[in-house]
């Protein structure tokens, strides 16, 4: 039951992402509200095929923030990636430059106000990724980072990057961190998806200028609260 439903999400959803991404490209012809509108829609339509065709649907514990924070998550699924554009007020995604680099796709999330970040690129890809955190900060935005930098499996704790520090000491804003459990029902290297919830576990704001090992201690900690 678990691969007929997964393969009726794979049937719905991803030819709807390619028309998602043609009227993506429409509105950003028109205007940036137009491509906003657009960018939500898919991701609302993710979630009703995630809810609908999957059994599967999230919980928030705590209060999400708004405004200018450094919002830093776990990461064990595709459908985080897509349901903080939701649940957060027009993110600012930090993610790798392949995916910006995408044909279509690339092209919406680059107008949509994402983040690129070139893993090979040295000093001179951390200042422009700076740039635009900068530029995401000043227009009152979050800034949503997997500071753990991939998707992790279930129970895995890997260390944090060091992009991520470089951010929380350059922009002198709050982290908040996030823990899920979205790897239980969406497994990493797995087509077949199971019903149930995601928990979506806010943790308290940790504030600027602290000591880099601290900071990373307490994200740490708090993003793998949920962790077996």
């Amino acid at each position: 039951m678990n691969a007929l439903r997964s393969a009726l999400f794979a049937v719905f959803f991803y030819p709807g992402t390619v028309v998602a991404v043609l009227a993506g490209m429409i509105a950003s012809a028109l205007h940036q509200e137009a491509l906003v509108d657009a960018t939500h829609r898919w991701a609302r339509y993710h979630r009703w095929c995630a809810r609908v065709l999957l059994g599967v649907k999230s919980q928030v514990e705590g209060r999400l923030p708004t405004g200018a924070v450094l919002v830093a998550a776990k990461h064990q699924s595709m459908f985080e990636t897509i349901d903080f554009l939701l649940l957060l007020d027009r993110p600012a995604v930090v993610l790798k430059r392949e995916l910006a680099d995408m044909p279509g796709w690339g092209r919406i999330a680059r107008e949509y106000g994402v983040i690129p970040v070139d893993r090979e690129g040295g000093a001179a890809a951390l200042r422009r990724m700076l740039k635009a955190a900068q530029a995401a900060v000043a227009a009152g935005r979050p800034i949503l980072i997997f500071p753990e930098g991939t998707r992790v499996p279930v129970g895995e704790r890997p260390e944090l990057q060091p992009g991520f520090a470089g951010l929380y000491k350059s922009l002198g804003i709050p982290v908040v961190p996030v823990a899920l459990d979205s790897g239980r029902l969406w497994p990493r290297h797995s087509f077949a998806k199971k019903p149930g919830v995601v928990t979506i576990q806010v943790g308290d704001a940790i504030p600027p200028g602290l000591p880099r090992k601290e900071m990373e201690a307490r994200v740490h900690a708090a993003i793998n609260a949920l962790e077996p």
